[in-house]
């Protein structure tokens, strides 16, 4: 079985439980309160090893991942998502409305659209793919493997998109992820396909929150699920926000505010802007983290693919007789078809130009749909952030913290205070590496993305101040 084989026939399998958000309402502007300078205290730590993704501000993505804003309809998704005079094809995490927002959704949008592709091309066409992301990867591997002759155009210097492992022994004893990298709890097919692949994965559950006072109480999400379903019996949509309000929950509590940072680290939108009538999926209590080089499963996919890397694609034309693109280089090359996959945040912007205009459907569904920011930060440092495992994992995830280090709860909650990120995954109890990764999203992370790298950095360690060297009460 080839590898190609494999990863298509895996698919879901494998990539449709990987919860990160993929690649692309306009990036949210950051407000000057959320985005304060930090002031490092006399003591302060320095890690040894420090990275951080871009993508809020990255030209070829201009966010993270695409998410529903309130008062706009899931069909939105399924209007981007139409062919457009058997020529032009979209795909991507935003044309997907299982799982929007999620490489899942990468994965099966690329599918779905070279089926669309197979359905009206004739045997030996030639088909350009727009962007070798997850989503562009799958289109390309299935039309590929239908005998379609394929071109693969993208804009950066390596495939990927926001499946992006940089590998750097020297800082990073395990590449360090950048863009999307958390897997759902794990099962057998999964774990199996990831030994196929030589990707090493580690369990991450249990969760400690904290405040510059200790210990805090963790917030449930059961009373925030119940005023979301409350809401979705109103007659117009409501911000996820809103429908807290309306339960008589306050959303600006510290506990229940960390709770939703955590859910605008994975989706990309904040509460104020998420739709309850369409809300972005909780994370899960478990989560797997792959810790090896993630490109195999797109060289895989692409593997026999023509792949033409910085080839920004600039303009798209199309009529009845076929496709002409426009690269950056200035050639103009022609096909019978093409699917764009480029995020929802580069098809908000000017960066690719159509003619003609897209339909008014597909317009105003790239307008209506919101797009979110996420960003990530991975820390590494020489010694141990605390001297001892501290608090205890959540009921049912098996043995005290204190007495097996590996149980030590893997997911921070930094509750109160102004710390931009407030949600942390501390791999050193599954690697025995001191390595702590943050996710931040939504208008934080807009804010975050604004910071130069040692302000970055700074703003890092500020959030950690709560776990640093704690100690159960």
């Amino acid at each position: 079985m080839t590898r190609r084989t494999l990863l298509i026939g895996a698919g879901a399998g494998v990539l449709g439980v990987l919860l990160a958000s993929c690649t692309p309402e306009p990036v949210p502007t950051p407000t000057p309160d959320r985005s304060p300078t930090p002031q490092p205290t006399g003591d302060a730590i320095t890690p040894a090893a420090f990275a951080r993704s871009s993508w809020t501000t990255d030209p070829f993505a201009l966010g993270a991942a695409s998410f529903t804003p309130a008062g706009t309809q899931a069909s939105a998704r399924e209007a981007l998502a139409e062919p457009i005079e058997e020529r032009l094809f979209f795909a991507g995490e935003a044309t997907d409305t299982d799982a929007p927002g999620t490489l899942a959704g990468a994965l099966r949008s690329g599918e779905r659209a070279a089926a669309d592709v197979l359905r009206v091309a004739r045997d030996g066409e030639r088909v350009a793919v727009v962007g070798a992301g997850l989503a562009g990867a799958a289109a390309a591997a299935r039309l590929t493997a239908a005998g379609a002759v394929v071109t693969v155009f993208e804009a950066r210097d390596r495939i990927g998109g926001r499946v992006h492992s940089v590998a750097d022994e020297a800082d990073w004893p395990f590449p360090a992820q950048m863009g999307g990298w958390l897997l759902g709890a794990p099962d057998d097919d999964l774990l199996e396909t990831l030994d196929a692949l030589d990707v090493r994965a580690v369990a991450l559950s249990g969760a400690e929150w904290r405040s510059a006072e200790g210990d805090v109480s963790a917030a449930s999400v059961d009373p925030v699920l119940s005023a979301i379903d409350a809401a979705q019996q109103l007659p117009a949509d409501e911000s996820i926000e809103e429908a807290l309000t309306l339960a008589g929950l306050d959303p600006a509590d510290p506990a229940l505010a960390a709770l939703l940072a955590s859910l605008a680290a994975s989706s990309g939108a904040d509460a104020s802007a998420a739709s309850a009538w369409f809300p972005p999926a909780f994370p899960p209590e478990e989560r797997t983290a792959p810790l090896g080089d993630l490109r195999p499963i797109l060289d895989g996919l692409l593997d026999g693919v023509k792949v033409s890397l910085s080839s920004p694609v600039g303009r798209v034309a199309y009529d009845d007789e076929g496709v002409s693109l426009g690269i950056a280089t200035g050639e103009s090359l022609s096909f019978d078809r093409v699917v764009v996959t480029v995020p929802l945040g580069v098809l908000k912007s000017d960066g690719l130009q159509f003619a003609p205009a897209l339909p008014f459907g597909h317009r105003g569904a790239i307008a209506d749909l919101g797009m979110g920011a996420i960003e990530t930060v991975w820390l590494r440092f020489d010694e141990p952030l605390r001297s001892t495992p501290a608090g205890q994992p959540e009921e049912g995830t098996g043995a005290d913290a204190e007495t097996d280090p590996s149980a030590a709860p893997a997911v921070w909650h930094v509750v109160g205070g102004d710390a931009l990120i407030r949600t942390w995954f501390d791999l050193a109890p599954s690697t025995g590496e001191n390595i702590v990764v943050g996710i931040v999203g939504g208008e934080a992370a807009a804010a975050f993305a604004e910071l130069d790298d040692r302000q970055a950095r700074e703003a890092a360690i500020a959030a950690l101040a709560p776990f640093i060297d704690a100690s159960p009460d």
